[in-house]
């Protein structure tokens, strides 16, 4: 039997926590009993922190964070709807792929694999096409590694004079990169439990702007498990309109407590120290990354490209058998030539070393042509660095929440 834990180094899902784990140990409990608000109604008020909405609503769903996607589409739109969306990578890919699913006229602007939302190709957009009801964003591509600025997408806009909903794909980076849902101008924000909630999979939470539940009471679009109306009917009390995961309704307590004593731009503050050592140590190793520009960099996911004749599942799969270590593979487009290092959720600056030296390993043994300690050593110099300035000045901004 082989030793120790396998350890988990990919953007999703994210380690949970002892104490989150200790937390959904619990016995079953009757979810129409009355005292169960007791538990609900204080969730929702906090996750509406967590997003920064006071406004508005939070409406949580037994499902992945695709669920959630369905769920604010089906809600406000109506088929034929013109809506514009980009594509620059796997989930930006999907979110565009469901919304024609579901019979909206998508106009859809492809950027390379490395870039984020294009601000100025909105613009020109929305500029020409009053038609336009919905703008969609993905905050942060997990499959590159890419993080967007959705005030700036708010911005274009705001100038274009655009009344549409903004709708924003918030999964990889809740909870640990700067999120401002109303003062941004997000209608609709998703995100998932197993990021940086750092919970199971099987929940997606949806933000709802006050403007977005007004458009509600227009839109036509089939739906029935998602429904608004079902949510808002039951959830003033305290309930949900079917079962909802009580263990994990307890362990988001326990991890919204987690995240509030540590403070949010803390939380933030450490996801950009711990990513700028890895983004160091990838460096040193002569690597480069996915994002094709340091402001596209993500602080939650590091996609690295594998040097040429290197095949990056093959690192992958060394790091799993021979080092017990899982490591994002490159999704679609970037098959084969990028995997991933996720430093998001209950993470610290020794479980990324551990992360850079196993990757390192594994690159070696792929055939990649790289000093072994070198990006160890990057970061840990980097570490050393930043964490002796945050003892020094623990009221310090040090680390930058972008």
């Amino acid at each position: 039997m082989p030793n120790g834990p396998m350890h988990l180094f990919i953007p999703g899902p994210t380690n949970v926590p002892d104490a989150v784990r200790r937390a959904m140990n619990v016995p079953m409990q009757d979810h129409r009993a009355p005292d169960f608000p007791e538990l609900t109604l204080p969730l929702f008020a906090d996750l509406k922190k967590v997003f920064a909405n006071e406004t508005g609503r939070v409406f949580m769903y037994p499902s992945s964070g695709t669920g959630a996607w369905e769920a604010a589409i089906s809600n406000t739109l109506n088929r034929g709807d013109r809506v514009l969306m980009s594509r620059f990578g796997q989930f930006s890919q999907l979110w565009a792929s469901m919304a024609q699913r579901l019979g909206l006229d998508v106009i859809c602007v492809d950027r390379e694999w490395g870039e984020g939302v294009p601000l100025e190709d909105y613009a020109r957009h929305l500029a020409e096409d009053k038609t336009i009801k919905g703008v969609f964003a993905c905050h942060n591509e997990t499959a590159t590694g890419v993080t967007s600025d959705i005030a700036g997408v708010r911005r274009v806009m705001d100038a274009a004079g655009s009344d549409a909903l903004l709708f924003v794909d918030a999964v990889s980076s809740l909870g640990s990169i700067p999120f401002e849902q109303q003062a941004w101008g997000v209608d609709l924000a998703v995100t998932g439990s197993q990021k940086g909630l750092m919970l199971p999979p099987g929940m997606s939470m949806l933000g709802v702007s006050a403007k977005a539940l007004e458009a509600h009471k227009s839109s036509t679009m089939p739906r029935c498990y998602f429904s608004f109306e079902d949510m808002l009917r039951t959830n003033d009390l305290g309930y949900f309109p079917y079962t909802p995961p009580t263990p994990m309704l307890h362990g988001l307590r326990c991890s919204l407590d987690l995240l509030f004593d540590e403070g949010l731009l803390r939380v933030f503050q450490r996801h950009h120290r711990l990513a700028e050592g890895v983004r160091r140590g990838v460096g040193a190793l002569g690597l480069s990354l996915c994002a094709l520009d340091p402001q596209w960099y993500s602080d939650t996911v590091t996609a690295i490209r594998t040097p040429e004749g290197v095949d990056a599942a093959e690192v992958c799969r060394i790091g799993f058998h021979r080092y017990r270590s899982s490591f994002g593979g490159g999704l679609s487009k970037v098959a084969g030539t990028v995997f991933r290092i996720g430093h998001l959720g209950d993470l610290n600056e020794v479980m990324c070393l551990a992360a850079l030296a196993s990757a390192e390993m594994s690159l070696a043994d792929a055939g990649a042509k790289v000093e072994l300690g070198a990006g160890v050593a990057a970061a840990q110099d980097y570490y050393r660095g930043a964490t002796a300035a945050l003892e020094a000045d623990p009221g310090s901004s040090e680390g930058g929440a972008r």
